[in-house]
């Protein structure tokens, strides 16, 4: 299997896996047992794995086609989806493995929480960015993280519905604590981010410069 292919199949496999596991639960537990749609697409997780599916997609019809590099805006939006999704499987296995899950089936927590943060890192080891990412790049990817916590307490605060129990102030010793908790993720969310740029910005000198040397052009799988 060349490695264009295997990019196909890793990356349409990995978007079914995540758009199947989140239509089960929506379609035949959340909604059946009375809950919010809205609350269900409130999730960070939730929201990741459609994110690294939709990129997933893109990318594989992009390999498909045979289509030529990316823009340098497609590669920050790949970069910084891989940062959500680690970020879920990270926050999720440290912040949240004792948390009660309620009627999450434990085969669709595997998937959103385990089997795509593995999945985003590997295929961005295995083929990473033919460009270079700025260091600019990591303050873009810190704004939708920013923009969802604010707007998850907020919301809870009017509606009282919390995804995560660190954004609820009874959970976490008030907005004081609240506050605290954000601020540890957000410098765990900026290491992790840093790290990512740093691995795509090194593996990407090394693949691609060798790749160069000694073969022609193709179109990119980053």
């Amino acid at each position: 299997m060349s490695s264009r292919t295997a990019a196909i199949v890793l990356r349409l496999a990995g978007a079914t896996l995540a758009l199947f596991a989140m239509g089960y639960q929506l379609l035949a537990v959340h909604i059946p047992a009375g809950y919010s749609v809205l609350n269900f697409f409130s999730y960070f997780t939730n929201l990741s794995n459609i994110m690294i599916a939709i990129v997933f997609v893109v990318s594989a019809v992009r390999l498909i086609d045979g289509r030529t590099d990316p823009s340098a805006t497609d590669v920050a939006l790949r970069g910084g989806v891989v940062v959500y999704i680690l970020f879920v499987g990270l926050v999720f296995n440290t912040l949240l493995r004792d948390v009660d899950l309620g009627d999450l089936l434990p085969w669709v927590n595997g998937i959103l929480h385990f089997l795509l943060p593995v999945l985003g890192l590997v295929d961005w080891i295995l083929w990473p960015p033919r460009r270079r990412l700025p260091l600019s790049v990591v303050g873009w990817w810190m704004i939708w993280p920013a923009v969802y916590a604010i707007a998850a307490v907020v919301r809870g605060a009017i509606t009282g519905f919390y995804p995560y129990p660190f954004f609820d102030p009874a959970a976490s010793g008030g907005y004081g604590g609240v506050a605290l908790l954000c601020v540890g993720m957000v410098v765990g969310f900026l290491i992790l981010a840093l790290g990512i740029r740093a691995i795509g910005n090194w593996l990407s000198e090394r693949r691609w410069q060798d790749e160069a040397e000694t073969d022609p052009p193709v179109a990119s799988t980053a």
